[in-house]
Parts: C-alpha cells; sequence; structure tokens
C-alpha cells in the first residue's frame, strides 16, 4: 500500500483529505468574495465624476487583486492535485522524485508536492 512507502498512517491521510477540502472551500469563497466587492464598489462609484487619480488607485488595487487570484489559483491546483495523489494512494510521496515528503512539510502545508529542497530548485527556476 502507498501509505506505507510514505510512512503515513491512514488515519492522517484522512485528517489531511478533510484540511485540503476546507483549504479549498475557504480559498474559492475567498475569491468570489473579492469579485462580489469590486462590482459592489462599481455599482456604488456608477454616478461618481471620476478623477484621475481614482483611475490609477483601481488600477493598482487591479493589479493586487489579479496577483492574489494567480497565487489563489495555484493554491487551488496544487490542492486538488494532493487530493488526486490520496485518491491513487499516492500522497506523502513527491510529485518529482517519488521520495517520502516529511511528514512536519505535510503537517504545514497539506498541498505541498514536492520535498522542501524540490520546491526551492523550481522556484529558483522560474
Amino acid at each position: 500500500m502507498s501509505s506505507e512507502q510514505s510512512g503515513l498512517s491512514d488515519e492522517f491521510i484522512a485528517q489531511q483529505q478533510k484540511r485540503l477540502l476546507a483549504m479549498k472551500r475557504e480559498l474559492l469563497g475567498t475569491e468570489e468574495g473579492t469579485i462580489a466587492s469590486e462590482r459592489r464598489l462599481q455599482e456604488e462609484r456608477g454616478s461618481e465624476a471620476e478623477e484621475y487619480e481614482d483611475d490609477a488607485q483601481r488600477m493598482e488595487q487591479d493589479i493586487a487583486n489579479q496577483a492574489l487570484r494567480n497565487v489563489n489559483d495555484q493554491r487551488i491546483g496544487d490542492i486538488e492535485r494532493a487530493l488526486q495523489k490520496i485518491a491513487e494512494g499516492t500522497y506523502g510521496l513527491s510529485d518529482e522524485s517519488g521520495v517520502p515528503i516529511p511528514k512536519a512539510r505535510l503537517e504545514a502545508m497539506p498541498e505541498a508536492l514536492f520535498t522542501v529542497e524540490e520546491q526551492g530548485r523550481r522556484e529558483a527556476g522560474q
């Protein structure tokens, strides 16, 4: 069984699955809330006079919101992959090398798909 290969108990994996599902719901809810807030602000300002500074601030906020969405999209993708690995029986094993990801890393970051060293190399290569 793959949980033996990763050194993780079935109970730990079940707890991680619950955590991953909760994280996914939270991230999706946060994104929906951000979009709703943006719409509400646009509706409130609909008939107000526009200032160039307002446009600049709005553009900066749009850039920041897009960056947050990009990070959330990446995290959601990692969460979905971790859930897929649970279903496949390979949770806790690196997607890159197949070596076990330390339990402490998975406790801190349940969506981890790589060891710390592998993740560092991937981020340095971007």
